[in-house]
């Protein structure tokens, strides 16, 4: 099984974590099943960029980004050439590092009360 291997955050995930998964899930569900609640104001749709994560290593493990998700990158707060959206990047066989980038454009998040 692969390794996962989130980058400390300090937001989502302050420590840092590693995970083993099955591949074919996505990344996006691999960070909420382990409680690293990764902004997605579409559900995770491919409809916004508030999933976008940066990843480090294993980045041509993951399956080929389509038109919709490339398009939607381009719109994406500190786009890298490795970055993708976490909910439409699935896990192959390899071991992967991702990182979650400090800001995201998410216009629907609500300010703190």
């Amino acid at each position: 099984m692969p390794q996962i291997i989130f980058l400390p955050h300090a937001v989502f995930c302050p420590d840092g974590l590693v995970v083993e998964v099955e591949p074919g899930v996505s990344l996006l569900e691999v960070a909420h099943d382990n409680h690293i609640e990764i902004e997605s104001a579409c559900g995770g749709v491919c409809a916004c960029t508030t999933c976008h994560c940066i990843v480090r290593e294993g980045f041509d493990s993951l399956n080929e980004a389509d038109e919709l998700e490339e398009d939607l990158l381009d719109k994406a707060w500190g786009l890298e050439a490795q970055s993708r959206l976490s909910c439409q990047a699935i896990v192959g066989d390899e071991d992967l590092t991702v990182e979650i980038p400090k800001y995201s454009l998410n216009h629907a998040a609500e300010a703190p009360h």
